[in-house]
Formats: structure tokens, C-alpha cells, sequence
């Protein structure tokens, strides 16, 4: 029996929702699911406004829009990342800068940021990977220094929080993701823009409704609407809305068993990583996180190549996960690494991702477990 690497979120509870959507008069963007959504995570957030868009990758494009990214503006992130990071900032032609991420996270190294700021910095774009929160105190501290705006990726971190604190709550900005290999989709596809400083509010919505002040004319503040700025159509139908709202319903339920089986993981490696053969996650004291990846760390390419192999070979899928971006060709032309590559690309080529999703067996984490013990012998 093959052990699949990942498998979409389903519940069942979903259907219901999405067919009283199908059967609705309103299946476009804004519809009663949409709303309920956001005002969802308004709730879980706190101080946040929250407009739920087709993807992370559109919502980081919209924090772009926002700040009015220009030619020769800057941005910082770590090299380590999805491209949709650097992309969202790329396309209004601002240049990248990547700095290196501390071995222990994967996270941007925060004591390196200060040195890749320049006049022409405009944001800084921490990512919280594996849902393991990034030192946001620093980091918000750098960005009042220097008047910079902080827009957290935390496309990977819904359901986990630094300092008590929900990631996505922190920044000025922030964005969640919901595709298919996320702890909660909206189908496949999903994103979530999320607003900490309410002077992005307004633009918000016009840029979000093709550039109009569309959503004025519905609340009667104006008596048509019209087009009056820069914008796209960020809104996701209702089915996917509709799709998310059936997961929202069981978060805690979903998140206890994502972490019951990333600790299954991690008690049954922990002899590996003591003899050290291998390396496991590192969970600052001051995070909670949310179970999304358990990964391992091999002593270097080489062996994590012949580890997939060798676990392919017994029904296993695991997965690697980024290539740095600064070493791929879009990377050499659109942005530059600050300071040396220390970890980066090192660690990038060590991380090896292991299945997990919710409702994994139990039985099939320990094959994959005994299977590595075996490979270690």
C-alpha cells in the first residue's frame, strides 16, 4: 500500500455547505460564505480585518499594490521560500533582497536584516515556515526603526501563534494560504489578505474590486460606483467559500490531530537525532505551532537522494521542499543575497518532508518511521 506524501482536506461536512452555495442566487465573490469567513477570522485574529481572496499568492500581490511597490524599490525576505513571495513584489519591479535564515527554523535570520536595509527599503517579508513563528518582536522593532512596513507570509501558519499571538495578527500585513496541501483548504485553491493597520482598509476593497469604490456604493456611500484606482479581481467564488466554511467548523478538532501525529513522528526519530544521524524540528519556546510539516534533515544532498529513493522503493512519498530562490535564474536577475549564505542552501538541500495530513493512521507513521530506522542501520 503506498503511504501518499499528502491528501487534501476533506471532512465531509463540506458538502452541505457547498451545495447550498451551488443553490444559492449568488455564487460570485462577497456571497454569505465569503462573509462568514472573514468574519470568521476577524474573530480568531482579533484587531484584523480579513478579505479572503483565490490564493496567498493574489492576496501577497495585494499587500504589493498597497504599499505602491515601484521599479528600484526594495524588499527583504529570506532566500527560503515559495516564489510566490518574491513574485508578488517582483512583478511591480521591485528588487530582492534575501538574507540568510537561521539552520535550527528555517526562518529568516532577523539580526541579518538590519544590514540589507537601505534608502530605497520599503518592507519586510518574514516567513513563518512549517507554521513556526519567525522573532516578530525583533522584527516589528527593525521595521519602527526604520519606518519599514512588516507583511507576514504566513501562507503555512493559520492556527499558530508567537507570544500567544496569532500568526497573521503581527505585521502590518499578512496573508494565509488555503491550497490543497495546507491544514485547511477552500477547495484547492485559497487565500486569505489580512489587515493589522486599518489605514489599508479602504484601498483594500477598491483594489480588490477591479480599482472601483464598489463597495461604498453598496453601503450607500456614494450613488454609483466607479473606476477610481489600480486594482484586479481578487474575490474567490462562493463554492470555495463555502468549501472552507465546513473546515472552519472542526479548526481545533483538525489541528490536535495534525500534532498528535507530528509527535508520533518526532518521539520515534528522537533516537536517530541523538545518535546524530539525523536532525529533527526546532520549536522556539515562545511558538505554538500547528503541525503542518514534519520534516527530517539528512547529513547532505547525497543522502536525502538515496533516503527518497529508498523509502519510494517501499510505497513511502516524501518530498524535498525549496530550492533557494536566489540561486534560481528569476533570482540572479530580479534580487541578490545579502551578506553570506551560510545556511540557505546548505539546509535546503539536507530538509526531507514526510507524509502527514489529518486523518494519517497511526500504523502508517510508524512504517514510515521503522522504514527510516532501517535506512539508518
Amino acid at each position: 500500500m503506498i503511504i501518499e506524501f499528502n491528501k487534501p482536506l476533506y471532512i465531509g461536512n463540506e458538502d452541505e455547505f457547498v451545495l447550498d452555495a451551488m443553490r444559492s442566487n449568488k455564487m460570485s465573490g462577497d456571497g454569505k460564505y465569503g462573509k462568514l469567513c472573514e468574519e470568521w477570522f476577524e474573530r480568531k485574529l482579533g484587531n484584523s480585518k480579513c478579505m479572503f481572496t483565490p490564493s496567498c499568492t493574489h492576496a501577497l500581490e495585494m499587500t504589493a499594490l498597497l504599499l505602491d511597490i515601484k521599479p528600484n524599490d526594495e524588499i527583504i525576505m529570506p532566500s527560503y521560500t515559495f516564489v510566490s513571495t518574491a513574485n508578488a513584489f517582483a512583478l511591480r519591479g521591485a528588487t530582492i533582497k534575501f538574507v540568510d535564515i537561521w539552520p535550527e527554523t528555517m526562518n529568516i535570520n532577523e539580526s541579518l536584516i538590519e544590514a540589507a536595509i537601505t534608502s530605497k527599503t520599503k518592507a519586510i517579508v518574514p516567513v513563518h515556515y512549517a507554521g513556526v513563528g519567525c522573532n516578530m518582536k525583533v522584527i516589528m522593532k527593525i521595521a519602527e526603526k526604520y519606518q519599514l512596513t512588516v507583511i507576514e507570509d504566513a501562507a503555512q501558519g493559520m492556527m499558530s501563534t508567537y507570544m500567544d499571538k496569532q500568526l497573521g495578527s503581527i505585521g502590518h500585513l499578512a496573508t494565509y494560504s488555503f491550497h490543497e496541501t495546507k491544514n485547511f483548504t477552500s477547495g484547492g485553491e485559497g487565500g486569505l489578505l489580512i489587515i493589522n493597520d486599518k489605514k489599508f482598509i479602504e484601498r483594500a476593497e477598491i483594489i480588490r474590486e477591479k480599482g472601483t469604490n464598489r463597495n461604498n456604493f453598496f453601503r450607500g456611500l456614494v450613488d454609483k460606483y466607479t473606476w477610481i484606482d489600480v486594482g484586479s479581481s481578487y474575490l474567490p467564488s462562493e463554492l470555495q467559500a463555502a468549501y472552507l466554511w465546513g473546515q472552519l467548523q472542526k479548526t481545533e478538532e483538525i489541528t490536535i490531530d495534525r500534532l498528535e501525529n507530528w509527535n508520533i513522528y518526532k518521539k520515534g526519530l528522537i533516537k536517530l537525532e541523538s545518535s546524530k544521524k539525523i536532525e529533527l524540528p526546532v520549536v522556539p519556546l515562545k511558538c505554538k505551532h500547528n503541525g503542518h510539516i514534519f520534516f527530517i534533515k539528512c547529513a547532505n544532498l547525497e543522502e536525502r537522494t538515496k533516503l527518497m529513493y529508498y523509502l519510494k522503493s517501499k510505497n513511502i512519498n516524501s518530498v524535498f521542499h525549496y530550492v533557494p530562490l536566489h540561486s534560481a535564474p528569476a533570482g540572479n536577475i530580479l534580487g541578490s543575497f545579502v551578506g553570506d549564505d551560510r545556511y540557505t542552501t546548505h539546509e535546503s538541500e539536507r530538509i526531507l518532508r514526510l507524509p502527514l495530513w489529518y486523518g494519517i493512521s497511526k500504523e502508517k507513521i510508524l512504517r514510515v518511521i521503522k522504514e527510516i530506522n532501517e535506512f539508518y542501520k
